[in-house]
């Protein structure tokens, strides 16, 4: 179920501090729960009406503990509902407004198995100028990032949401030297383990059954989260560096 806006933070997010914070800080507030978040996905959910931080007379954002508290719930509803951003928004003016609002779900739960509704979840969809605005980038590098497959438009030219994520990522890694061409490798590891999920699952995503089908679904939320982590785990190792 989710929380509502009323709730404490909680999740990992602790803002304790009733004075204002910079984006830098609340990005490191945010990532105990979100390790993904990037400023520019902050930045992106600000320019969609999600937050309204403070600014100064220079310009600089300043976020209280209720925009950290928010963003949290925002990124929450991303991640565990499919949620699209008008949808997080309405829920939240609505709340914030007193009303008896439902929350909003793209399925429930009966006998231990999801079940979508109807319509199943609505996928968040953004522009090309979103996304270059989102990701802080060029046309050049974006086509650029397309030739080595790390990002690709969907059939109308829309980008998911998580093509800000990789945008933004691989802009942060190119600030180390790190270029695209670099990251062919990691593109392929991750083509490999989204591979080895589908086996596990292919044979619930043929199945009639509508709920079988949502399990298959659910399956693959899990399993692309454990190979994730493990992948975080075996590059640290490699490393040699401790996770804090």
């Amino acid at each position: 179920m989710l929380q509502t806006p009323s709730g404490g933070a909680g999740h990992g997010i602790a803002a304790a501090d009733s004075g204002l914070m910079s984006i830098g800080t609340v990005l490191n507030a945010l990532r105990d729960e979100f390790p993904e978040v990037t400023i520019s996905k902050i930045r992106f959910l600000e320019s969609e009406g999600l937050i309204e931080p403070q600014r100064t007379p220079s310009g600089y954002r300043k976020f209280s503990p209720r925009d950290v508290e928010r963003l949290g719930h925002v990124l929450r509803m991303q991640r565990d509902h499919y949620l699209p951003l008008k949808v997080i928004r309405e829920y939240l003016e609505a709340m914030e407004r007193g009303e008896a609002a439902p929350p909003p779900t793209v399925g429930r739960q009966r006998d231990g198995e999801p079940v979508l509704e109807p319509e199943g979840p609505t996928a968040v969809r953004i522009g090309r100028a979103e996304l270059l605005a989102a990701a802080e980038i060029g046309d050049e590098e974006l086509e650029e990032w397309q030739s080595y497959g790390l990002i690709a438009p969907l059939p109308d030219g829309a980008y998911d949401a998580e093509s800000v994520t990789v945008a933004a990522l691989v802009a942060e890694l190119g600030r180390f030297g790190i270029e695209p061409r670099h990251l062919r490798a990691m593109k392929a590891a991750a083509d490999r383990e989204a591979g080895l999920v589908d086996q596990v699952v292919a044979p619930l995503k043929r199945h009639r059954n509508p709920q079988t089908r949502a399990l298959a679904e659910a399956r693959s939320k899990e399993l692309a989260g454990l190979t994730v982590k493990l992948h975080a785990a075996l590059v640290r190792i490699a490393l040699g560096v401790r996770q804090p």
